[in-house]
């Protein structure tokens, strides 16, 4: 995702984020592609080719409205993507085939904001895109992947965390006394 392929900690984030353990985790995952090009065609640019290693985590304020373009290619085998959010249901707001086009007067002007699919998994269309809103009100780490275990190994999820709220109610829980690694 952006470039940068998810590798899991030995240290379960939830455990790191809770206590405070440092060194786990990054947390400048990028809000943008560290590159624009032709997301569709055949030809990834060199730079790209090979991609970064690394456990870096998106940081979300608590109560905000997240919107999240998953960018599908044709690249290395080109297949449909079911990406799947642990924590929360999310509104599908839009989605297409091409490139997303950033542009305001384009895809946006495209999205269902009337009734929108309410899911917790999406499938990113081969060489298309999809489009996901959620109000990150549950706090907590919460996991973000590709449904396909193979696209897994490859380090195709990330982490969210979502920041605590100013109620008791809205804080991130303890982790279990007896949770299992991942």
């Amino acid at each position: 995702m952006n470039n940068i392929s998810f590798e899991h900690p030995s240290v379960d984030i939830l455990k790191a984020y809770y206590y405070q353990i440092g060194g786990v985790y990054g947390t400048h995952f990028p809000r943008v592609p560290p590159l624009y090009y032709n997301f569709t065609g055949r030809n990834l640019p060199v730079i790209l080719q090979t991609p970064k290693r690394a456990t870096k985590v998106m940081m979300i304020e608590y109560n905000t409205i997240v919107e999240v373009v998953f960018q599908g290619t044709a690249l290395v085998v080109g297949l449909d993507h079911p990406m799947h959010l642990h924590g929360f249901n999310f509104y599908v707001v839009g989605w297409g085939f091409g490139n997303f086009n950033f542009d305001e007067k384009k895809d946006p002007m495209k999205y269902n904001l009337v009734d929108p699919p309410f899911r917790n998994t999406v499938l990113v269309p081969i060489n298309g895109w999809a489009a996901i809103r959620f109000r990150a009100s549950n706090p907590g780490v919460w996991y973000l992947h590709c449904h396909l275990e193979k696209h897994r190994t490859w380090g195709m999820d990330t982490v969210f965390i979502v920041k605590n709220g100013n109620q008791d109610q809205d804080r991130v829980l303890p982790p279990p006394l007896h949770m299992p690694r991942c």
